[in-house]
Order: C-alpha cells, then sequence, then structure tokens
C-alpha cells in the first residue's frame, strides 16, 4: 500500500458553482469555506498528517477589487465559525506563502489561529495564501544565495535546498488533487510537485464531497509509485 501522508488540494470551481445557481460569484467562495472545515475534519480523522489548500494565489490579485476584498474576509469567516473545532480535533494550522500584501486584519487572524493551534498534535492544515511556487522557489534560491555569502552553507544539493522552501517542516506531497476538471496545476508548489500522485475531478469545490476524497485516496492506492525505478 502506498505510503500517504500529505495531501494538497486545488480548490477551484467556486465561481462556476455559483454561476450554475444564478448567484453571486461569492456565495460559491462563502459555501467554499463551509467545505474546507468538512475535508479538513475527515482528512484528520482519516489519520492525514497535512492538508494543504491552495487559498490565493499570487495571480489572484488580478480579479475585480470587490472580489478580493470578499476572499480576504474569509479567513475572519473560517476562523471565527470553525477554530473551536480545529481545537477540538487537535488540529493545527500553518501557513505559506508572502503574508505582506494581505490586510491587515486578514493577516491577524491568520497569525492568531497559528499561534492558538501551535500547541496541537494532530493533522497540520495547511493554507497557501497570496502563494505562488515560482515566487517560493526564488526566495529560497535569495536566502541561500544570502547563506552562501554569509559562510553558513557550501553545498547545495536536493536535500539543503527543500530546507529553503516554506514547506521545509512538511512531508512530501503524495497526492494532488484538483477539483472543477482544470488540468494544469497554476503555480502550485511546482517543486514540491515533482514525483507527486495527480488528479483532476470534474466535481467543482463546494460539492467535493468526504466520498469524493475516499474515491481519490482509492485510486491513489492503485497506482505503481516507482519514482523513476523499476520493480
Amino acid at each position: 500500500m502506498n505510503t500517504l501522508e500529505h495531501i494538497a488540494i486545488i480548490m477551484d470551481g467556486n465561481g462556476r458553482w455559483a454561476k450554475q445557481r444564478n448567484l453571486p460569484r461569492t456565495m460559491g467562495h462563502k459555501k467554499g469555506v463551509e467545505k474546507v472545515r468538512e475535508i479538513a475534519i475527515y482528512a484528520n480523522e482519516l489519520g492525514l498528517k497535512c492538508l494543504t489548500l491552495y487559498a490565493f494565489s499570487t495571480e489572484n490579485w488580478k480579479r475585480p477589487e470587490q472580489e478580493v476584498n470578499y476572499l480576504m474576509s474569509l479567513p475572519k469567516v473560517f476562523f471565527s465559525s470553525y477554530l473551536k473545532e480545529l481545537m477540538a480535533n487537535n488540529i493545527r494550522v500553518t501557513m505559506i506563502g508572502d503574508l505582506k500584501r494581505i490586510p491587515e486584519e486578514a493577516r491577524k487572524i491568520f497569525t492568531d489561529a497559528i499561534e492558538k493551534t501551535s500547541g496541537n498534535t494532530g493533522m497540520i492544515l495547511n493554507f497557501a495564501l497570496n502563494y505562488g511556487g515560482r515566487d517560493e522557489i526564488i526566495r529560497a534560491c535569495q536566502k541561500y544565495a544570502q547563506d552562501y555569502k554569509d559562510g553558513i552553507t557550501s553545498n547545495l544539493d536536493e536535500e539543503t535546498f527543500k530546507n529553503y522552501l516554506m514547506t521545509s517542516d512538511l512531508p512530501e506531497v503524495d497526492l494532488m488533487i484538483r477539483t472543477s476538471n482544470e488540468i494544469r496545476i497554476s503555480n502550485f508548489l511546482l517543486y514540491q510537485l515533482a514525483y507527486s500522485e495527480m488528479m483532476f475531478v470534474e466535481t467543482f469545490w463546494p460539492d467535493f464531497s468526504c466520498q469524493d476524497l475516499d474515491k481519490c485516496i482509492a485510486e491513489y492506492q492503485m497506482r505503481k509509485r516507482n519514482f523513476g525505478a523499476v520493480k
């Protein structure tokens, strides 16, 4: 059986889910927040070590200002509703991405949630917020270059480079799922997905269920993972 510790999800299709129902896109995002709670709690019950969710990319700033502002209000909606439940389930919140551009209120809410759950020992619920894979790699290179200049390190191999990534404390990504049937990774975890299994499902994120996650896991367990070798 394949080891499964870390699942990463591109939560796509909120806007199209809303459009199908003649609702504003914001209602799709609101429904998507509720789905985060459901899937996170279930993944923790399954014994997953880490769940990374692509919440907002560095490219999402190109969206209409009204939609961006609404998306930036969602951390308050999520954590005010579900932080106690995350605590009760021993889930630890972490984040990757650049918080500097995030509005102050949303930034504070995230940092408070990270601090309050820091002692939890269950699943890591990792949000990719204002995150881009290319940006992460550039930042890692800059940090390494500075350490090299300062004489802190002189060696560079894959294991060393991983330590400069935002995911350095997380397990390798075993499975990446993208909802809404878009078949691309959209600048998500470019380095980390090198040998991850990938699945692209038709279901929009607000409709993605625990049963859908079970199906993805079952398919993952059927795949042969050779990592370039021959078995």
